[in-house]
């Protein structure tokens, strides 16, 4: 049998056992051109499976294993179930949720019925709601698991499968393997049990959830003028009716994205860091007189915050968001372990430690982060948040909004803004500057050349500064389990972490440099030490460039 005649064959069993009309005839029509002799996507489409990690599932939607569809999805859940029977949880309530994306409330149903065809029972979202709900829910009904059928910011074509334990926390490993193996060993579908569609949660925990996040806001000003956008997804009523349980008016809502819908047709990409996504929200801001402009991602567990300056709206980065939540949390006097990834700044540290409080690292993804103990705060670079681990162990962009407007109304309150405190910040600490350089490959196997590379004769110098220590994160430690990765230390507390992406076909590297703010010098110190940051990170950028990627 040939190669392409295999394929073909593998094909066409799939497309009997799919049990979605719409795949079916995309992947029968495909065939049908193969035959013919036309190029086709059939040899990517099964081209292995979707690998199912600490991420769950996430894809482009359509037929075939390397694709999200009824098929994987069946599985994924049947192999989930087989799981938790054998570490002793069979019997036990599941809760799945799921956002407004292309077949998230199909893949949900699908996941319900091989739940309770396994004997356990499950529990639904009443509609479209944010992830962070979902990881709230776990707990609050007394889960063995959750699942949330989210693509998070991903393009409109994809769709994904996100998966906790009991704990309320994503799977690490080695749950993500032992899930794996046993999605791998599901036989065909047709003999997998179905039960019901399980039972729709009631809306008690919506607003068991609404009043807890509004809870977090204490007594104080609200005079704020709020510019908002979800960004075409699920987080819009959910964040109205929080800020107003906690006394703020409503905020300016950017119409165009004001509903969920799956398609994105105002942005390139719906996730609020690329370029252009915020522009409805700032103009608007602009045209409003606003003090703030705050986005959720499509599924609301990351928060996006802009600022006016003297130069118009400008996006505050991940770590200036984080830096602005922690120092409101310590000024209240939240006690426990501040935590942050590794690629995220090193501020935090320093924060925490001149706070008293303990202060850890951990791997990139709030699976690591959300299982810190004694966790107090955590966040990573890439705009996400956990500002209540009591109640939700994941980002959640729903109270950090929360948190960042009333942090905006205490300083407008006093005369002030974010960039201001953020100044505060930059005298006591010196200014923490990063950025990022990224690099995408059509061929994967570049990826690990690159690694290989830099293992293999790392760079000395980068930007003019000494590299102190070179560390290989893939030889683990006793804080850090092993990750591939390598972090460059360099003189004057400059720093560079290279990693390839666990979700794109990229090398990442991620920089920070530290700017000491001379005393006394106000805001024109702390701008004085941006320019210069601006410098040294271009420098370091530019050297790093040509180490890791040969120009």
């Amino acid at each position: 049998m040939t190669a392409d005649h295999q394929l073909l064959e593998q094909a066409r069993a799939w497309a009997a056992e799919d049990p979605d009309d719409q795949t079916r005839t995309e992947l029968e029509a495909v065939v049908a051109a193969a035959e013919r002799g036309e190029d086709t996507d059939l040899a990517d489409r099964f081209a292995g499976t979707l690998e199912f990690g600490t991420a769950g599932l996430r894809g482009a939607l359509g037929a075939g294993p390397n694709r999200m569809n009824r098929v994987v999805v069946t599985r994924a859940a049947a192999g989930l179930a087989a799981y938790l029977k054998d570490t002793g949880h069979a019997g036990g309530s599941v809760v799945i949720g799921f956002d407004a994306r292309h077949n998230s409330d199909v893949f949900a149903r699908d996941t319900a019925e091989i739940m309770t065809g396994a004997g356990f029972k499950a529990l639904v979202m009443p509609r479209t709601l944010p992830t962070p709900l979902l990881a709230y829910s776990i707990r609050e009904l007394g889960c063995v698991a959750g699942v949330m059928v989210t693509a998070s910011h991903n393009p409109p074509q994809d769709n994904g499968y996100k998966v906790y334990l009991g704990d309320g926390s994503q799977i690490v490993p080695p749950a993500d393997i032992e899930i794996a193996e046993r999605i791998a060993a599901v036989g065909s579908l047709a003999d997998l049990p179905r039960g019901d569609a399980g039972r729709l949660v009631g809306e008690d925990i919506v607003d068991s959830y609404l009043d807890t996040v509004a809870g977090l806001a204490e007594d104080g000003p609200r005079d704020l003028l709020v510019v908002y956008t979800p960004l075409h997804g699920v987080g819009g009523t959910t964040v109205a009716q929080v800020l107003e349980t906690a006394g703020f008016d409503a905020p300016y809502v950017v119409e165009e994205q004001e509903h969920p819908d799956p398609d994105f047709p105002t942005v390139a990409f719906p996730n609020p860091e690329e370029p252009g996504a915020m522009d409805l929200a700032m103009a608007l801001a602009e045209k409003q007189g606003a003090d703030l402009v705050v986005a959720n991602d499509p599924d609301a567990d990351r928060c996006a915050v802009a600022v006016p300056d003297a130069h118009g709206w400008r996006m505050l980065r991940g770590d200036e968001v984080g830096a602005l939540l922690a120092h409101h949390l310590l000024a209240r006097g939240r006690r426990g372990t501040y935590a942050n990834s590794i690629v995220s700044s090193s501020l935090l540290g320093k924060m925490a430690a001149a706070a008293g409080q303990p202060h850890e690292e951990t791997l990139t993804g709030f699976k690591w982060i959300g299982r810190v103990e004694g966790l107090a705060f955590g966040y990573e670079e890439a705009l996400g948040y956990c500002c209540d681990p009591e109640h939700v162990r994941d980002k959640d962009g729903v109270s950090a909004l929360l948190l960042i407007c009333e942090l905006a109304a205490q300083a407008k309150a006093a005369g002030r803004g974010l960039t201001d405190i953020l100044d505060d910040i930059a005298h006591q600490h010196g200014l923490h500057a990063t950025d990022q350089l990224s690099v995408r490959f059509e061929d994967l196997a570049e990826i690990a050349a690159t690694m290989e590379r830099l293992r293999t004769t790392p760079p000395t110098t980068l930007g003019g500064l000494a590299v102190e220590r070179a560390e290989d994160l893939a030889e683990g430690s006793a804080a850090l389990p092993p990750t591939d990765g390598l972090r460059y230390t360099l003189a004057e507390g400059a720093r560079v972490i290279v990693r390839p992406s666990g979700t794109e076909p990229k090398v990442k590297c991620y920089l920070e440099v530290v700017i000491p703010v001379e005393p006394g010098t106000g805001g024109s110190g702390v701008d004085a030490a941006r320019i210069s940051a601006v410098g040294r990170l271009d420098a370091i950028k530019a050297d790093l460039r040509g180490a890791a990627f040969g120009g």
